[in-house]
């Protein structure tokens, strides 16, 4: 292990460049391509790294490569590693320019109020900072952290297969609650059951995820069959415009985000109380990987709160 240790120490970044293009361009030949290397040097690069690494990474067929469990695994250091070279790059730019780079930010939909918050207050005191925002399932965040196309997340590790890969610090619960259109025929009333909904469409998240598990635990615990007729949906937008286009939709969002809706008129919250306690927000970031200064900061003006 120590000698296959020293050997991968040995790689050249235009070795580890050649595994990170190969995931995005499907074949040896076009990843050779994206980097200005002829196929045969490809080739080559290719088993040397294969033969340093003791294991097989990909296996060749008629349609290309297909990565082995151990070629995944390269695949994405692979791309963390061009992804800090790049950010490298840009910190050292800015430095030279006397400013920090820009910041990373994935965000579940639940979550995207509190990110608003931390925003506004990090932009107030760092306003020649960029920050892209990306809001998505926890599973679609931390693919992308994975790979080192974002600095942080806020959302949930218990998604992923390899919870042994994030520093994870649970900063908040998420409070769940119930909203309809205005017009909705449960608007007003004292206490709303669990029954009542039947003649109502639920916009729900797609299947296993944490939001759409605590809906599902609650049909299960009061005996019910859960819903078969579901609109499904990731967005947050595409949520607040079927509720507000129609009297028989209700959705299952964080407290946080259906308080903007019903600030905005476009949804009411009802009277129903779920049993089922939610996963609180989690602040996820790579682990035994550096955080930039403004993503240090960044998460410093979150946890305040």
């Amino acid at each position: 292990m120590d000698q296959t240790m020293r050997g991968l120490g040995r790689l050249t970044m235009r070795q580890i460049h050649l595994l990170a293009t190969i995931d995005d361009a499907n074949s040896l030949k076009a990843a050779a391509a994206r980097i200005g290397m002829s196929q045969p040097r490809a080739t080559k690069s290719l088993q040397e790294i294969e033969e340093t690494a003791q294991q097989q990474l990909f296996i060749r067929t008629n349609r290309g490569l297909s990565a082995t469990p151990a070629g995944q695994c390269a695949i994405r250091h692979a791309k963390v590693m061009m992804s800090q070279v790049r950010s490298f790059q840009e910190e050292l730019r800015h430095i030279a320019d006397g400013e920090w780079a820009r910041l990373r930010v994935g965000t579940i939909m639940g979550a995207v109020p509190l990110v608003t918050e931390a925003v506004l207050a990090f932009t107030e005191r760092f306003p020649s900072v960029s920050i892209e925002i990306l809001e998505d399932t926890s599973g679609e965040l931390l693919r992308q952290l994975d790979r080192g196309d974002l600095d942080l997340v806020i959302g949930r590790s218990s998604v992923s297969p390899t919870p042994e890969l994030y520093d994870v610090f649970a900063f908040q619960d998420e409070i769940l609650t119930v909203v309809a259109n205005p017009a909705h025929p449960l608007v007003g009333r004292k206490r709303v059951m669990l029954t009542d909904f039947s003649d109502s469409r639920w916009i729900v998240y797609t299947a296993r995820m944490p939001m759409r598990l605590s809906l599902e635990q609650e049909y299960q615990q009061a005996g019910l069959a859960f819903p078969r007729t579901l609109v499904e949906t990731r967005s947050a937008f595409a949520t607040m415009s079927l509720v507000q286009s129609s009297q028989n939709y209700v959705a299952l969002l964080s407290n946080d985000v259906a308080n903007v809706f019903a600030g905005l008129g476009i949804a009411r919250k009802l009277s129903f109380r779920l049993h089922s306690k939610s996963q609180a927000y989690e602040l996820i970031t790579r682990t035994r990987t550096p955080l930039p200064p403004a993503a240090s900061e960044f998460i410093r003006l979150l946890t305040l709160r």
